[in-house]
Parts: structure tokens; sequence; C-alpha cells
């Protein structure tokens, strides 16, 4: 008998570019985790993750849209952040850390840290403006064998 693979199930969300987009992302993709039966800590993880992605397009972008992907199987999640800013113009990302008392700085060492994959993308298409940040998170589902 050969099983098919299983079909992520994908919800979209598009945010304006606001200060409150990352606490919306975060929440959403939390509350999709939970509902399609995974465990608490995968969630949480997700939710640093993704707070982490989308502040990064909220403070470095001035796209007006944010979309959020986020595509569940039963193990684990996908979530892609889209933004409308050109891929060639910015530089790659650095994995740098800032200094001790710099508030920021340190996001994508922590997705490269807590993520099993994650990297940038072209746009929704080709021939559009624009880039995606993701990273993957492997966790089977309460339950799931």
């Amino acid at each position: 008998m050969t099983t098919s693979p299983i079909t992520p199930l994908t919800y979209n969300l598009t945010t304006p570019n606001s200060p409150l987009s990352p606490k919306i992302c975060r929440d959403t993709v939390a509350l999709l985790l939970s509902a399609n039966g995974h465990a608490p800590h995968l969630a949480d993880t997700a939710r640093t993750l993704v707070s982490e992605v989308v502040t990064n397009a909220v403070r470095h972008t001035r796209t007006p849209t944010i979309r959020l992907e986020t595509a569940v199987t039963e193990d684990g999640v996908r979530v892609a952040v889209y933004d409308d800013s050109p891929a060639e113009l910015l530089p790659p990302p650095l994995l740098t850390c800032g200094g001790y008392d710099d508030e920021g700085g340190r996001g994508l060492l922590l997705v490269q840290a807590l993520a099993q994959g994650w990297g940038v993308g072209s746009a929704y298409a080709p021939g559009q403006g624009g880039k995606h940040v993701w990273f993957e998170l492997h966790g089977r589902r309460n339950g799931a064998g």
C-alpha cells in the first residue's frame, strides 16, 4: 500500500505594515497550530520566529502590506512572510549578533538557531518585485504516531 504525501493546509493573512502586525501574525500562527492539534511548544517557537520575521519586514521595508502564508501539516509548519521590498536592493541577511546592549540585531540568528530550515526567496510570482523570508519547524501533531 502506498501513501500519498499529505497536502498542507495553507492559510494566508494580509496585514498593513503596522507596529501591530507582528502580534497579529504571531497570534494567528499560534492559533492555527493549536487548532490543527500541534503541541504548545511548537506554537511557542513559531510565535517567536514569526515575531522576528514580521518585525523585520515592518522595520526595514516601506511595503504597504505584509502577507503571511502558513502551511500546516502533520509534521509541522512552514511560514513565509512576503513584502514588496525588492530583494535585489537589500544586502543578504547578515547573521551577526548586535552589541550587548543593542535592542535588535539577533532576529535572524534566532531563526537560524530554532528553525529546521529557513531562507529568503523571490516575491509571489516571477517578474513581481519583492521577496519572502520563510522558515520551517518540525513537530508531529498531538496523538500522531
